[in-house]
């Protein structure tokens, strides 16, 4: 039982990290240096935000992470690609799947990646799980880039990249084509994650395009559960581990919901005047396959989230996540965050939230940890003190919450 004077221990389970593009060509293979060399010379950034030393070091400096997280009272991450990878046409979690004609020079740039991402975690092994980039384009080299993630101590498991609707040369991800990979990754317990970014559509340029494309996110970042459980992926791999991150979970009981009643109805053709056959129908509900194979990553929770977790979603089935060091997530506010949205939990609650389940999906010893944790953890008692008032400088995370607990007042 944890006292007042104890300290929590706080796995991130949502941050992000990538190489530059100096860092990644040390990383290519040696038969691809030269087309990246021209590749880069003619590359400009889209997000002139990251043009700022500061910003961008913080994705590939490790003593600056570690400062930054330290500080913050965050002693361990699962750590999702950022930055932009060799040959790919923006942002990691943006850009478009490939396609044929792009497919190899974009493989070699992801593998670049990883090589580089192995370098990076075995800087802070017991602190820092690190998550393997995957094409599904080509389900050979999938597994086997799957394989080698696995074999080369990526224990935060792969990045699935939700499938456009417009990327109609790959397979949606429900297609029983893909039963290869979800077989190896099950045998061998590796986890599979998606996050929030991927999946939108190839939007035609205008200039209201990046609101379309900002408020569609959502909806597109939730298509991997979808395909997921109608696809009855999880009725024929009961033992894969599926992660979606960085989306929030306040929506997922509706949607839960949603899909119960539509596939009790199509078991008993009572949808309107449609008839199913029932062999594509999985037996179970949507609820029953979330909770045997589904994770959430909530990064910045809100007061709504908490609430959800604590229902239908299952406070076993979610971890806590900074989202560092994008601006929208809790640094360097996490105390004051946890302060505002948990700290009136119990403080078992708030540990197995902010530690425990995230070690359980992601493989963290919680011992090694713990030493971090009594160094630059936050305590219980500082986290169960009610935040009155946002402090100076209060950043997006600290508003939101604010702004969605003022108006359930």
């Amino acid at each position: 039982m944890l006292g007042p004077d104890d300290h929590y221990i706080i796995i991130s389970a949502d941050t992000h990290a990538g190489g530059s593009h100096a860092q990644y060509r040390e990383f290519l293979e040696e038969k691809y240096v030269a087309d990246f060399d021209a590749w880069r010379e003619k590359y400009k950034n889209p997000f002139k935000d990251l043009k700022d030393t500061d910003l961008r070091i913080r994705n590939w400096d490790s003593d600056r992470r570690d400062a930054d997280q330290f500080a913050d009272g965050v002693v361990a991450e699962v750590i999702y690609p950022n930055t932009v990878p060799p040959f790919f046409p923006s942002f990691v979690l943006f850009a478009q799947p490939p396609k044929p004609e792009e497919y190899e020079h974009r493989l070699a740039g992801v593998r670049a990646h990883n090589r580089w991402m192995v370098d990076y975690v075995s800087q802070a092994p017991e602190r820092r799980a690190g998550i393997g980039q995957i094409f599904i384009n080509n389900v050979d080299d999938a597994i086997a880039d799957a394989i080698w993630c696995k074999e080369n101590g990526l224990r935060g498991g792969i990045l699935i990249g939700a499938v456009p609707p417009t990327a109609d040369w790959i397979k949606p991800l429900y297609h029983p084509d893909y039963d290869r990979l979800w077989a190896v990754c099950a045998d061998m317990e590796i986890p599979v994650n998606a996050h929030s970014g991927t999946g939108s559509p190839a939007y035609q340029p205008a200039p209201a395009m990046p609101l379309v494309h900002f408020l569609e996110i959502p909806f597109y970042s939730q298509r991997p559960l979808v395909n997921l459980i109608l696809g009855g992926v999880f009725e024929r791999f009961p033992k894969l581990k599926f992660a979606l991150t960085e989306a929030g979970c306040a929506w997922i009981p509706d949607l839960l919901a949603t899909m119960d009643n539509l596939l009790a109805g199509m078991r008993s053709n009572k949808v309107g005047e449609m008839r199913f056959d029932g062999e594509i129908v999985p037996p179970r509900s949507a609820t029953e396959y979330f909770h045997q194979n589904c994770f959430v990553g909530v990064s910045q929770p809100t007061p709504a989230d908490i609430t959800a977790s604590q229902g239908i979603v299952g406070w076993d089935r979610v971890a806590w996540g900074s989202d560092y060091p994008h601006e929208e997530g809790t640094h360097p506010f996490t105390r004051e965050h946890l302060r505002q949205v948990v700290g009136h939990l119990e403080p078992e609650m708030i540990q197995q939230l902010l530690a425990g389940n995230a070690a359980k999906h992601y493989g963290f010893d919680l011992a090694a940890l713990q030493p971090y944790a009594d160094k630059y953890g936050p305590t219980v008692a500082e986290i169960a003190q009610p935040l009155t008032s946002l402090p100076e400088g209060a950043n997006q995370a600290l508003e939101r919450s604010a702004a969605q607990l003022a108006k359930s007042a």
